[in-house]
């Protein structure tokens, strides 16, 4: 007979890439996600959900990794920023933070970039108060935000210029 404290199978697809674990059922998914698969994108944060620093997409949706158990995402799709480069190539929203320097200590850069293309993919050509608010749930303690934003207008294309 199982209990609510047995280990787990899962087999979720991270970063396009299936993986097959034994989790505790209290297991975070973004513990999970750092401990046994080494992807170090995902941030432990506030533990509470507040700040974003954990944020990936699960089969479509933004979501704090930290508020998920890694049971939940069992047969599921998570992308962390780690599997968007492509051929050793920058992702065209992590080219942007670069070039408008829209990050500084970077703690933040991985949850703000997944919510930055989760807003694209809502609002192809977003306004600055569209992205402050498309945002708001990814804080940032270094940058004030502005070069965040520019970055978002400049990968969304909506900006002329947008080089620092």
């Amino acid at each position: 007979m199982s209990t609510d404290e047995d280990p787990h199978t899962i087999t979720v697809s991270v970063d396009g890439q299936v993986e097959e674990a034994v989790v505790a059922p209290r297991t975070l998914l973004v513990h999970w996600l750092r401990d046994a698969l080494d992807k170090r994108g995902p941030k432990i944060g506030c533990d509470t959900g507040n700040c974003g620093a954990c944020t990936v997409v699960w089969d479509g949706l933004l979501v704090k990794s930290c508020t998920l158990l890694a049971v939940q995402a069992d047969g599921q799709q998570v992308a962390t920023i780690e599997g968007l480069a492509k051929d050793g190539e920058l992702h065209p929203m992590q080219q942007a933070f670069h070039e408008n320097h829209a990050l500084q200590c970077g703690y933040c850069t991985p949850g703000m970039v997944m919510a930055a293309i989760s807003l694209l993919d809502e609002i192809p050509n977003p306004s600055e108060r569209e992205v402050r608010i498309g945002l708001e749930g990814n804080l940032c303690r270094c940058t004030g935000y502005h070069n965040i934003v520019r970055a978002v207008q400049h990968a969304a294309g909506s900006t002329t210029g947008g080089q620092s």
